[in-house]
């Protein structure tokens, strides 16, 4: 069966088409319309998936890559924030992000090695 959950977001709400019991551990309250509000700001349920993405930019950037592109499914879960979703064709939003590091520093003359 599928739910649908109300996020505030901006100066409104949106609506969220989700599986039944994919919205967390506590079940959020039903309004008249028999739809899950959340209570939460859709922009802080996305929150807890940043540390997930910073992660994976930090690990990949030590290979000094010359462009990076990290790819992602989030699904929403209720009072549990967003979570990373199984597959992206699962998901309510598909991140793609990507970079282009700044390459290391060169080393100064003086700390080039020198065979010999």
């Amino acid at each position: 069966m599928t739910e649908v959950m109300r996020y505030e977001v901006g100066s409104g709400t949106v609506l969220v088409e989700a599986a039944d019991n994919s919205y967390g551990v506590d079940h959020p309250a039903r309004n008249e319309q028999g739809i899950l509000d959340t209570g939460r700001r859709l922009e802080d349920a996305l929150a807890s998936v940043r540390p997930a993405a910073h992660a994976a930019l930090e690990a990949m950037a030590e290979l000094y890559p010359e462009h990076i592109e990290i790819e992602f499914g989030v699904n929403l879960a209720g009072d549990a924030g967003a979570v990373i979703a199984r597959s992206s064709s699962d998901a309510h939003f598909v991140l793609r992000m990507s970079w282009t590091p700044e390459p290391p520093a060169a080393l100064p003359a003086e700390e080039i090695p020198h065979g010999g």
